[in-house]
């Protein structure tokens, strides 16, 4: 009978071989395995490499169906490189500029174009609600209807500013108001001021040298309440802002200096005379160095 010592020795052994058996067989196992695999894959890419690649499908124009395909070797070099990818850019740049020369010889033949919405006024019932445009006129109505609302937004938005603008159109609408009665009181007005030395000559001219029937009305403005507003309003009626200002009937002779040339030529008399229509009457209050009464 063995020994001890010679049963472990043995026992070792053949679990030793064991073990050896085992991890033979599971790594020929796994090498079966994995061969399959990868020959599939080596197999699958040689043939997409030797396969002709897919083309570009070319479209029909005016039926919208596919008629074929446009090869991707497109050098004919028997292979798809970085040539191949340069060409077909290229052919994509010329087919984009060709549709697009298409469409605008397309819409140059196409007669007029249409008018865009915002030109286009309704007939009937729907036309009332649309403004008509005018050349000319419109565009000053418009411009000064905006200049109106700019106004307007702007006295809303400053309510001192709003009460300044209706207290001047006021005064200017009694300044009006005021010319038409002070020129009905004669027909003969000088509207002056007292520090004025034109006003002052004026004066003496008319009021001492003359005899002027019925009497001349004389309106000092520096002292009048309305004197700047009556002022502008003489101005728009007569187009002379400065003093003095004669009228006659509404008509002005000028200021200072005019009234004192036509004194100079001894016209002055004639010229009221004339303005005056036989309402007014003038002579010279001095004649030969006497006083006339």
């Amino acid at each position: 009978m063995p020994s001890p010592r010679q049963m472990r020795l043995v026992c070792l052994a053949s679990l030793v071989t064991l073990v050896v058996i085992l991890f033979y067989s599971s790594s020929a196992g796994q090498s079966q395995d994995v061969n399959p695999i990868g020959d599939f894959y080596f197999r699958t890419m040689d043939g997409m490499k030797k396969a002709s690649p897919p083309g570009q499908a070319i479209v029909n124009a005016q039926t919208g169906q596919q008629v074929g395909q446009i090869p991707a070797d497109k050098d004919g070099d028997g292979d798809v490189d970085e040539d191949d990818k340069k060409v077909a850019a290229e052919m994509q740049v010329r087919l984009k500029l060709a549709e697009q020369k298409a469409k605008d010889n397309a819409n140059s033949k196409g007669g007029l174009k249409p008018d865009s919405p915002s030109m286009i006024v309704g007939k009937g019932s729907s036309a009332g609600g649309q403004p008509q445009k005018v050349m000319g006129a419109d565009s000053s109505s418009s411009s000064s209807s905006s200049k109106g609302d700019a106004a307007v937004a702007a006295d809303k938005d400053h309510p001192e500013k709003s009460k300044v603008h209706a207290k001047e159109a006021k005064d200017q609408n009694d300044a009006v108001a005021e010319l038409n009665s002070i020129l009905k009181r004669s027909p003969v007005v000088i509207f002056s001021k007292t520090y004025c030395p034109h006003s002052k000559r004026a004066k003496g001219i008319l009021l001492d040298k003359y005899i002027i029937t019925p009497e001349p009305f004389v309106v000092e403005l520096d002292e009048h309440p309305l004197g700047a507003a009556l002022q502008n309003a003489l101005a728009e009626k007569t187009g002379r802002k400065t003093v003095p200002n004669v009228l006659v009937n509404g008509v002005t002779i000028g200021g200072g200096d005019e009234v004192v040339a036509l004194d100079d030529q001894n016209k002055l008399a004639d010229k009221i005379r004339m303005l005056g229509n036989n309402r007014v009457q003038v002579t010279e209050r001095f004649i030969s160095g006497k006083k006339t009464t």
